[in-house]
């Protein structure tokens, strides 16, 4: 498997899970500063490579008024701030072109969110900048089809590229996790990230807004690594029942570390 570099952090290769954690949406700076340091702080005691995420813009909220954060300019800003003080890469959602270029001023992971993983415009453009770009598997993509998501990005010749499982749609407000999905993505030879909060969400199941079951993210968590995936994908917060986003799915930053440490135990008897 390729090795993937984001920033200082060598990724990929069969070495250790790298975990992706933060909020889901940048609520306020010293909130969101207070988490990635928590967050990275849990990491360090238990040697994971830590990458801080939040979302400058959450464009698919299920509301018209609901919170989408800080917007573009402004969270950039605050993104910076954070990557310096926290000395560590970090990571947001990218929703459009014109929004590519200035990301990658700032950002060490572009992401493409599940729904538009088949925009050849954006992903290619992400790409495009030398930046490594995580994408999320859409939740009506069959795994194997996300084979030619790669495919797009490789014609730039840009090599740091990582995919993410985030559930498929089932249903009505369902999410299902199909465990078959990281070992296919992972044969095409790119590491493989499971979005262990995103995947117990309920979208729109609280109507105006989406719902969550958090409780059955450490079981899918360890499902995923027992299943050799390459890198986890946390939202964590305070208190997920005062989050302006996705509170629902959220994990308390509370329960992260034992969570993480079950995950770090899994992982080294799986890469044996």
């Amino acid at each position: 498997m390729k090795t993937v570099q984001i920033k200082d952090i060598t990724v990929g290769g069969g070495k250790g899970l790298f975990v992706l954690a933060g909020p889901c949406v940048i609520e306020d700076y010293d909130r969101t500063l207070a988490i990635g340091k928590r967050a990275k702080e849990i990491c360090q005691r238990l040697g994971v490579p830590y990458i801080f995420k939040a979302s400058f813009d959450k464009a698919n909220r299920s509301s018209f008024g609901s919170f989408r954060g800080p917007g573009l300019e402004e969270g950039l800003k605050m993104l910076a701030s954070i990557k310096k003080e926290l000395n560590v890469p970090v990571v947001s959602d990218i929703h459009s072109i014109e929004q590519i270029e200035p990301a990658a001023e700032v950002l060490d992971i572009l992401q493409i969110p599940a729904f538009l993983c088949r925009q050849t415009d954006l992903v290619y453009g992400a790409a495009k900048t030398g930046k490594c770009v995580n994408v999320k598997k859409g939740q009506f993509m069959a795994p194997k089809d996300m084979e030619n998501v790669l495919n797009k990005m490789k014609e730039t010749g840009n090599e740091n590229l990582m995919l993410t499982e985030r559930g498929f749609s089932f249903g009505y407000n369902n999410l299902v996790v199909d465990m078959r999905s990281f070992p296919i993505m992972r044969s095409f030879d790119y590491p493989v990230i499971f979005d262990a909060t995103h995947s117990v969400q309920l979208p729109g199941g609280a109507g105006t807004k989406s719902s969550g079951n958090r409780e059955f993210v450490p079981n899918l968590a360890r499902a995923a690594v027992a299943s050799g995936v390459d890198g986890l994908f946390f939202e964590v917060h305070d208190n997920p029942e005062e989050a302006l986003s996705d509170g629902p799915n959220m994990l308390y930053l509370d329960q992260f570390e034992a969570v993480l440490r079950d995950l770090v135990a899994i992982d080294k008897i799986v890469k044996g």
